[in-house]
C-alpha cells in the first residue's frame, strides 16, 4: 500500500510531539538535579562540612593522675612523679633500625633494650606511638629534643609515673602498680576504657589493688585531627579528667620505718594496733623489697633473687603468714577454762615437767618442771603442764570458741593481699578436714598453741588488743578518703568477766616485770610506759624420745630452717593500755630472746615522738641499746633517704 502525503505529515507531527515531551522531561530532570546540587552545595554546605570534619577527628582518652596514698600524718607513701620519656612512630620514622640506633647513641640504652624496642615498634601499626625509653634524666631528655632533626618520628614527652618514696617500708602494705594484663580484664563485663590504653598501669597487690577504683580516677578526652593513615596532625580540644582520690592510712610512717629497720634481715613480722579503736600503727614484714622495681619493669636477675631468697621477701608475713602461736595462745586456754568454771585464778596444778596420757609423755619446756603453779605464775613462767591439765577439763570446742571471740580463726577485711584465716580447730573442723575424730592428745597440743592451731601476726595483735581493752576491736587500715574521715563505731564489749581479764593481765604483767618472768630482760622501767606481754616458742620439728633423753639440741646448733619460731605479744602502758603488739621471728629460737626485745623497742617507738627514750630501759642495758639504736638505718623524715642516726 502506498503512503499518502497526509500519512507522512501525521507521522511527522507525532514525532515532533514525542520529541518535545522527551525534551521537556529531560529539562525537568536537569532542573531537579540543579536544584538538588544547589541544596547540597550551598544550602547544606555547613552541615556537610561539619560531617567531613568529624570523619577526620578522633577522640582519645587522657589517663588521669592517680590518687596519692598517705600515712596518718599526711606523709606521701605512694605518689606520682614526672616521667621524661621518648616515643617513636614508625610511620614518621622511616628506617626504624637506623633511627633507634641513633637514639641509643644519645641516651643510655642496653643492646637488649634496643632490640626489644625495635621489635615492639615493628609489631604494632605504623601510626601507633611506642614508648622506647622512659625515666630519663633532664639532661638526656634535652639531648633528644636538641637532636630531633636527626631522629624523625621520635618525640620527647612528659608524663606521670608511680613512685614509692619510702621504698621497702610499705611494699607489703601499699603494693605496687603494673601494666594491665589479660588476667586483670577477666570477669569484667564492661571494663573501664582506660584499661585498654597500652601500658596503662593499675594496682597489682596491697592497697593499690584493693582500692584501685578509688585511686584510678576518671579519664579526660582530647579531640585530635588525623590524616587518612591515622597519623595525628594536631590537637583541637582537650578536656581534663578527674584525678584519683587520695587515701590516708592509719599507719605512722616513722613507726613503720623503725619497725622495718629493727626487724633487719630477719624473716619476721611485727604489727602494732591502737587498742582503743583498732587502727594499725605499723604492720611490717621482713625482709622487704623495693616496689619501684616492679613499676619500672623488674629485671630477671632481680626477680630471681627475690624468689630464691629463703626468707621470702615477697610474702607479707603479717597477714598471710600462718604460725603455731605457741605459748602466746595460753591466755585463750586459760580464759576458756575460767569461763567454763573448771578453773579459777587460784586453781593450782603440779608440774613435774610432763604429763602422761595414752602411753605418751607431753613435756613442759622446763625439764625439771615448775612445781605447783596457779594461773598468774603459769603465765609468768610459761608452764605447759598447767595448760595440759585445764585443757582436758574444758575441751577443745570451748577453747576454739574463746579463740574466735579473741579474733583468731578470722579473716579481717583489710585492703591487703592474701589475708589468711588461720586455723582455730575444733572437733567438727577435724572431722570435715581430715575425716578423723578429735583426740585428747590434740587438745593437749592445742592448749599451748601447737598442733593444728595456726595464727597470723595480725590475728595475734587483735587478740592482744582485745585482752588489753576488753572490747572486740577490729583492725582498721584506712583512716580517711579524700580528707573525709571514715566513720568508726565503738567496739562492743567482749562479754568476758572483768575479773577473768584482770587475772590474765596480771599474769602478762609478771611475764615482763617479775624476776621469774620469761621476758624479764625486756621490761620497760619508765613508770608511764610499763609493758605487759607473753612470750611464745613454737616448734617446727618433732623432738624424739632419744633426743630428749640425751638432751634436746639447742636452736643455735640446728640449721636455720629447723629452729623454733619466736613470738611475743604485749601491750602498753599496762595501767592505761594504748598499743598492742605482736612480733613473730621465723626460726628465731626463743620468744624471750628473739621476739620480746624487738617488740619492746617498737612499742616504745610507738609511744614516743622519736627514738625510744634510753631512760625507759633498765640502766645496765642502756649502753648496748644506745649503740643499737644509733646503728639502725632509719629514714630521714624530710628526704626519705636512709641514714644512720647519731644521738646528740
Amino acid at each position: 500500500m502506498r503512503r499518502t502525503a497526509r500519512d507522512t505529515e501525521e507521522t511527522t507531527r507525532t514525532l515532533h510531539r514525542r520529541t518535545l515531551m522527551m525534551g521537556g522531561a529531560m529539562a525537568a530532570m536537569v532542573a531537579i538535579l540543579g536544584a538538588r546540587m544547589r541544596y547540597l552545595q550551598v544550602d547544606q554546605a555547613d552541615e556537610f562540612k561539619l560531617l567531613a570534619e568529624e570523619n577526620r577527628i578522633n577522640i582519645r582518652l587522657i589517663p588521669p593522675e592517680r590518687g596519692l596514698i598517705l600515712d596518718r600524718n599526711g606523709r606521701v607513701i605512694a605518689g606520682n612523679e614526672q616521667n621524661y620519656r621518648v616515643v617513636i612512630t614508625r610511620e614518621a620514622a622511616g628506617d626504624v633500625d637506623l633511627v633507634l640506633r641513633r637514639l641509643a647513641g644519645i641516651i643510655p640504652m642496653t643492646p637488649e633494650e634496643l632490640e626489644r624496642a625495635i621489635a615492639e615498634v615493628k609489631s604494632l601499626r605504623a601510626f601507633v606511638p611506642v614508648t622506647v625509653a622512659e625515666r630519663l634524666s633532664w639532661e638526656d631528655f634535652s639531648k633528644v629534643a636538641l637532636n630531633a632533626p636527626a631522629l624523625p618520628g621520635v618525640v620527647p614527652e612528659v608524663g606521670l609515673s608511680r613512685r614509692y618514696p619510702l621504698a621497702e617500708d610499705f611494699a607489703h602494705v601499699v603494693g605496687y602498680v603494673g601494666p594491665v594484663s589479660e588476667k586483670d580484664l577477666e570477669g569484667l563485663e564492661q571494663p573501664d576504657p582506660l584499661l585498654r590504653i597500652p601500658k596503662f598501669q593499675i594496682g597489682k597487690i596491697g592497697v593499690e589493688r584493693w582500692m584501685e577504683d578509688t585511686l584510678r580516677g576518671k579519664a579526660g578526652t582530647k579531640r585530635i585531627e588525623v590524616n587518612s593513615a591515622g597519623r595525628v596532625m594536631r590537637e583541637l580540644e582537650r578536656k581534663e579528667g578527674e584525678a584519683g582520690t587520695d587515701i590516708r592510712l592509719t599507719i605512722d610512717a616513722g613507726v613503720q620505718n623503725f619497725a622495718q629497720a629493727r626487724l633487719g634481715e630477719e624473716s619476721a613480722a611485727a604489727v602494732v594496733m591502737d587498742v582503743t579503736n583498732g587502727e594499725i600503727i605499723c604492720i611490717a614484714s621482713s625482709p622487704s623489697f623495693d616496689p619501684n622495681l616492679f613499676v619500672r619493669g623488674i629485671s630477671h636477675s632481680d626477680y630471681n633473687a627475690l624468689m630464691e631468697n629463703d626468707h621470702r621477701p615477697l610474702a607479707n608475713k603479717t597477714v598471710s603468714g600462718a604460725y603455731p602461736p605457741g605459748s602466746t595462745f595460753k591466755m585463750v586456754t586459760a580464759l576458756a577454762a575460767l569461763e567454763a568454771g573448771v578453773a579459777t585464778p587460784d586453781t593450782r596444778v603440779r608440774c613435774p615437767g610432763y604429763i602422761e596420757f595414752g602411753g605418751r609423755r607431753f613435756h613442759c619446756w622446763k625439764r625439771g618442771g615448775h612445781g605447783t603453779v596457779n594461773l598468774v605464775r603459769s603465765l609468768s613462767e610459761s608452764c605447759d603442764v598447767y595448760y595440759y591439765d585445764i585443757a582436758q577439763k574444758v575441751g577443745i570446742d570451748k577453747i576454739a570458741e574463746m579463740g574466735r571471740k579473741l579474733g583468731l580463726g578470722q579473716r579481717f577485711d583489710l585492703p591487703m593481699s592474701a589475708i589468711t584465716e588461720g586455723i582455730m580447730p575444733n572437733k567438727q573442723w577435724k572431722l570435715e578436714r581430715h575425716k578423723q575424730d578429735w583426740r585428747i592428745g590434740d587438745t593437749i597440743n592445742a592448749s599451748i598453741g601447737q598442733g593444728y592451731v595456726l595464727t597470723s601476726p595480725l590475728q595475734l595483735a587483735v587478740m592482744t588488743a582485745r585482752l588489753a581493752s576488753g572490747r572486740a576491736v577490729v583492725p582498721r587500715l584506712v583512716r580517711m578518703i579524700n580528707d573525709r574521715e571514715l566513720p568508726m563505731d565503738e567496739a562492743p564489749p567482749l562479754g568476758i568477766p572483768a575479773e577473768h581479764l584482770a587475772a590474765i593481765r596480771r599474769g602478762m604483767y609478771e611475764v615482763v616485770n617479775d624476776d621469774r618472768g620469761t621476758a624479764k630482760s625486756s621490761r620497760i622501767v619508765a613508770p608511764t610506759m610499763v609493758m605487759a606481754g607473753k612470750t611464745g616458742t613454737s616448734q617446727v620439728r618433732n623432738i624424739t624420745a632419744a633426743e630428749r633423753e640425751a638432751g634436746v639440741i639447742s636452736n643455735d646448733q640446728l640449721p636455720w630452717n629447723r629452729r623454733d619460731h619466736a613470738l611475743f605479744v604485749g601491750y602498753a602502758p599496762y595501767d592505761n593500755p594504748r598499743y598492742a603488739i605482736a612480733v613473730v621471728v621465723e626460726h628465731g629460737g626463743g620468744g624471750s630472746t628473739a621476739a620480746a626485745p624487738i617488740a619492746r623497742d617498737i612499742i616504745l617507738r610507738a609511744m614516743s615522738d622519736g627514738l625510744p627514750p634510753l631512760e625507759a630501759y633498765p640502766a645496765p642495758q642502756r649502753g648496748r641499746i644506745e649503740s643499737m639504736l644509733n646503728e639502725l638505718p632509719l629514714r630521714d623524715p624530710a628526704t626519705g633517704a636512709t641514714t644512720v642516726r647519731t644521738r646528740a
